[in-house]
């Protein structure tokens, strides 16, 4: 598949998500890669938990066979997960960063969003320019509740506690969250009901978007979505895509599920950093995650 953008894909941002899509080479297949149990549905502000077990039933130890996976791994325990507490950056997560952004420009996802964002005149054609506009929209630090205590990448990837109302703030990814739930920090609380292109589609364990509520070491998440299988490389496409070409709200289709990307921003003279970027399935509700 071309990675090269067309005339459509240059003034649709949903067509280019769909070609986005279309070329994760590294996506796992549902009843194959993994299984999922979605159990019971709940409202978000409902009190009971409505899931007796894990989200995710099984991931196969193959996906760490997948350069971009481990590499991304490997990246999640350089933060100070509470807000307020600046990060110390040492010389081996600068690496671990700067190999991550090297892994992810080697597969079809991102190699297509810098295509795309050239052709926009949005990103510098040379792919050293553009791993370092990446490193300063996901991995340069800057103050949510405190002096350089966040960044993109942490609190969308990762997942932050939010000392100003004990709530998860961010953690919008698949992999972290069946890496927490296996590690038992997690507790999955069960779905939140989203509406589907098809309405009469019903919440399934083939979900490939899916909203969820669950507790994080003590702390709950009322609502976060999650794109379920995808790749790293194909989240930080989608995400980049949206935040540099796209508005705060942009409504794609991914799969068969219509969904909104909300984007926050956080301006800065050197380049803007990515407060946050998520999708939210269409709903009655619109909700800051």
């Amino acid at each position: 598949m071309a990675l090269q953008p067309t005339e459509l894909e240059l003034t649709d941002l949903s067509a280019a998500v769909k070609k986005l899509w279309e070329l994760d080479d590294n996506k796992l297949e549902p009843g194959k890669d993994y299984d999922i149990d979605v159990q019971a549905g709940k409202q978000m502000h409902s009190v009971g938990d409505a899931a007796a077990t894990r989200l995710f039933a099984k991931v196969s130890d193959q996906v760490w066979q997948r350069k971009t996976f481990l590499i991304f791994y490997h990246l999640l325990d350089n933060y100070a997960r509470v807000t307020g507490t600046a990060e110390e950056v040492t010389a081996r997560e600068r690496q671990e960063a700067a190999d991550f952004l090297d892994a992810v420009m080697d597969t079809r996802p991102m190699r297509y969003c810098h295509a795309l964002l050239v052709a926009m005149n949005l990103a510098p054609a040379d792919e050293e320019g553009f791993k370092r506009m990446l490193h300063q929209m996901w991995f340069e630090l800057y103050n949510r509740d405190g002096s350089r205590d966040s960044s993109g990448f942490e609190h969308v990837f990762v997942g932050e506690h939010d000392t100003s109302d004990a709530a998860v703030s961010g953690f919008h990814n698949w992999v972290t969250f069946w890496i927490e739930e296996r590690k038992g920090a997690l507790d999955y609380r069960g779905f939140l009901l989203g509406r589907r292109r098809q309405d009469s589609a019903k919440v399934d364990d083939a979900d490939r978007v899916l909203s969820v509520q669950f507790d994080w070491q003590g702390q709950r998440k009322p609502v976060t979505t999650l794109l379920i299988g995808t790749s790293p490389e194909f989240e930080l496409a989608l995400y980049t895509l949206c935040f540099v070409a796209g508005a705060e709200r942009n409504t794609v289709v991914l799969d068969d599920y219509e969904v909104v990307i909300r984007c926050h921003r956080i301006c800065s003279k050197f380049g803007d950093k990515v407060g946050s970027c998520f999708p939210e399935l269409v709903r009655e509700l619109d909700l800051d995650q």
